[in-house]
Parts: C-alpha cells; structure tokens; sequence
C-alpha cells in the first residue's frame, strides 16, 4: 500500500487533485498587490513582540512593523499607541527584507503626512497652539507641534527665559511657516502673546491654571500669561489658607480685574464671579457655573460707572460739545478719561438677593 503510494506521488504527482500548478500560481497572483514603496496598503495585524508586529495584508508573506515605525513619538513597545492583535489599519510600505522578501511597513510616514496637514490648517485658522520645549541651540529652542519638531527664534520669546529655563515647558505658539517639502517648522511665541493679551479684556472670564501659591495670593496661568489672584480677590469671605481653597494644577475661572500691558501684570478675581458672599470656598462649582452670567452683571456695572463719570466730565467741560445719549453713549472721549477705563477696585459690590 505505501509503496504504491510513494511510487503515484514519483510518477504522477498531479493524478487526482483538482486544480493544476497553473491554477495555484493563478490563485496567488490574486492576492499580488502594487508592493512598489510608499504605496498604502490596509492591513491586521496577527501578532506583536518586543521589535514589533508581524500584519496581515493578504500578501504572499506577512510583513513587519518595526517598533520605530509604529508612531510619530518615541515608544518602546507598539502596544503603547494601540498596537494589538486584531487592529486593522492603513499602512505604508517603506521597504523589503530580502531574506524572505517580506514587506517592512510604517504607521509613522503616514502619521507625518497628517501632521502636516494639520499644521496647515491650523496655520490657516491663525489660531495659538501649545508647543513644549524639546531642545535648543544658539538661535532659539526647538517645540513640539502635533507630534513635529519646529524651531522658536529667540527674537520671536516674548519672556528673557534661557534656553535652559524653558526646556520641557509648554509656550503659546503661532504658526510663522510651514513648509513640508523643505521640512521647516517656525512658531512665534511673540505673536502668540499679542493675541493671548488682546482678548483679555477688562471684565472677561479666562481658563486658568494654578501654577504656585504664595502667602499673598496664587499665580494663575491663562494662556501662557501668569496672573495674579490676590488673596483678597479670591472670596468676599476671609480667606486666612490659600491652600485650604486652591492647589496648583487646579482649573478654574477668573475673570480680568486689570491688565498693565508695560508692566506685563495681570490681576485676577474669583470674588466678583461669586454668586454669593463665601461661594468660592463653599461652593466653588458654582462659581464656575455662574462665571459668565456674573461677569456680565460686572461689565454691566463697569459701563454705568463710566457712563455717569462721562455726564460729570460734562458738567465741567460744557464747551466740549459733547452730549451724552440716554443709553449711555458719549462722543470723543476727553483725554482725561484714561483709555483702560476706571480702577475696578472701587466698583460696588453687587447687592444680594
């Protein structure tokens, strides 16, 4: 029995089966596919270790993901962005190992590309981005965006920070150019500064965070500018623990008490956004709640302040021509009346309820 076996499989190695060798080459070549480099292919990954991941991608061979080429950051195992058995995704093919004439593929080529774009459109949108400080040399430091290295010229740091200061911390970036073609990268921080300083108006609730506590007060990072929220601006309550209250790293509320623009000092308050008397301690949810809404009535309060000042500038400067409309609406302002408006400082208290 077995050697007639052996001599069918000698002789006619074919006899019995249903397709021919054509027919086997023709059903490989279906699973071909353009294996040309940078051409994108979808595939599963099956299995991981410690270089990489071994991917299905319906070819002749399976082929391989680096752990280097697995993301736009640095990681030492492709599980650390997702990489797991059963994920399919698009990949792009950057070469061949000629061993086995598997495929070697990259995640992070194709995570380049999107980079890019998306500095491009942010660079269209003229918005700030926060970039953290990675390096430097003798020309300015080098920022992380969107996974991409870009480089801040001194020239464009609004603080006199060293390079050493400002490594591993986060700036305020606008985009100056982005070219991929030449691969160049440059940010402001300057720009990004103006803009951040141009919206904090007199009376208007930011985002901060709680950078360091001090006896008198704590300073509050809003957008890459610290302010300061005295402690007497924190609750109309007393407040004797600055610690009781805030902690650095907390997020909160606060709304615009002044700006000196040379001095480069802000002054914050919690206590105007109070609902109440003590909420800031009691409740302070509740004054992140109300924040805006409480603010408004301020702003409110803030315009008729100025308005009634403008009706006494009046009435000591009749030759001026100026008249003052009934919703509160004056001509050229005299010169008097600094431009930043009054101090708020001395603004009433809003009545409870």
């Amino acid at each position: 029995m077995f050697e007639d076996a052996y001599e069918r499989c000698r002789t006619a190695p074919m006899e019995g089966v249903a397709f021919t060798v054509e027919d086997f080459q023709n059903a490989l070549e279906k699973y071909d596919f353009d294996s040309e480099l940078g051409t994108k292919v979808k595939g599963t990954v099956f299995c991981t270790d410690g270089n990489g991941a071994l991917v299905d991608i319906t070819a002749k061979s399976s082929a391989y993901l680096p752990v280097q080429e697995a993301s736009i950051h640095k990681i030492k195992h492709v599980e650390e962005v997702g990489i797991v058995p059963g994920l399919r995704e698009e990949f792009m093919i950057i070469g061949e190992n000629e061993a086995d004439d598997s495929l070697i593929l990259s995640l992070r080529s194709i995570q380049y590309e999107l980079a890019w774009e998306r500095c491009r459109q942010l660079q269209a949108e003229d918005v700030v981005v926060k970039g953290k400080v990675v390096g430097a040399n003798k020309g300015g430091v080098v920022a992380l965006v969107e996974g991409l290295r870009g480089f801040v010229p001194f020239s464009q740091i609004s603080s006199k920070s060293t390079a050493e200061e400002l490594l591993d911390k986060e700036l305020p970036l606008k985009f100056v150019e982005v070219d991929e073609e030449q691969s160049r990268l440059v940010f402001s921080n300057r720009k990004a500064m103006a803009d951040s300083q141009a919206q904090l108006g007199i009376g208007s609730v930011v985002l901060g965070t709680v950078q360091s506590l001090k006896p008198y007060g704590a300073f509050i990072d809003i957008g890459g500018i610290n302010g300061l929220l005295h402690v007497s601006q924190i609750s109309h309550d007393r407040v004797s623990d600055i610690a009781t209250v805030l902690q650095p790293g907390d997020t909160l509320k606060v709304m615009i008490l002044s700006h000196d623009r040379e001095r480069g000092r802000v002054s914050l308050s919690t206590k105007k956004l109070e609902p109440t008397p003590g909420d800031m301690i009691r409740n302070p949810t509740l004054v992140f709640e109300k924040a805006e809404e409480m603010a408004q009535t301020f702003r409110q309060r803030i315009a008729q302040a100025e308005a009634m000042a403008r009706a006494d500038m009046l009435r000591f400067q009749p030759e001026s021509g100026l008249t003052l409309s009934s919703d509160g609406i004056l001509g050229p302002l005299a010169s008097d009346l600094p431009a930043e408006g009054l101090d708020l400082s001395d603004v009433p208290e809003a009545e409870e309820v």
